[in-house]
């Protein structure tokens, strides 16, 4: 590209917003699996019915499949039944649906269809001492919103993280 400019600089700034044309279209490049995790907006019924045990968690978080087993076994949903009316069950399964992951490397579901199972968690996380999943600010590795305060959104950037004490 440099002979371009070396040869004729009339075409520089040509060369340079086809370029920019080229980098917007693309999108954001980035490295790391953040930009599969879309901030949604929250179904109000799946917060209200799934979010008042435990956070609402962003459907990005898991392929489909793993939604999907999930509300047919909410009967026995981690040890606790949380069997819903079926027109929440249809209703919350076709919100997660059309939200889950869907970037196509991610589409088995991870054991027992937990999110902190999943190989992109256990590799994000990897780095993280036992130690701080002990905080009680912490509390586990299921209380994502401890570290990432926009995760009940969808919003797990790294860019956003405070590790709390």
């Amino acid at each position: 590209m440099s002979a371009i400019f070396q040869k004729n600089p009339v075409h520089q700034p040509v060369v340079r917003l086809l370029l920019a044309l080229l980098i917007t279209a693309a999108g954001p490049l980035r490295a790391d699996d953040d930009e599969y995790f879309r901030p949604v907006t929250p179904s109000p019924k799946y917060v209200q019915e799934c979010g008042a045990c435990h956070m609402a968690f962003a459907p990005g978080l898991l392929p489909a499949a793993a939604w999907q087993n999930m509300m047919q076994g909410l009967d026995k949903h981690y040890g606790v039944n949380a069997s819903l009316e079926a027109a929440d069950i249809r209703e919350i399964g076709r919100w997660l649906q059309v939200n889950s992951r869907s970037d196509g490397r991610a589409q088995t579901p991870p054991p027992e269809n937990r999110i902190t199972r999943s190989a992109w968690f256990v590799h994000e996380h990897r780095k993280i001492a036992s130690a701080v999943w002990q905080r009680k600010s912490v509390g586990s590795r299921s209380n994502c919103v401890a570290c990432h305060s926009g995760a009940d959104r969808g919003n797990i950037d790294e860019d956003f993280i405070r590790i709390p004490r």
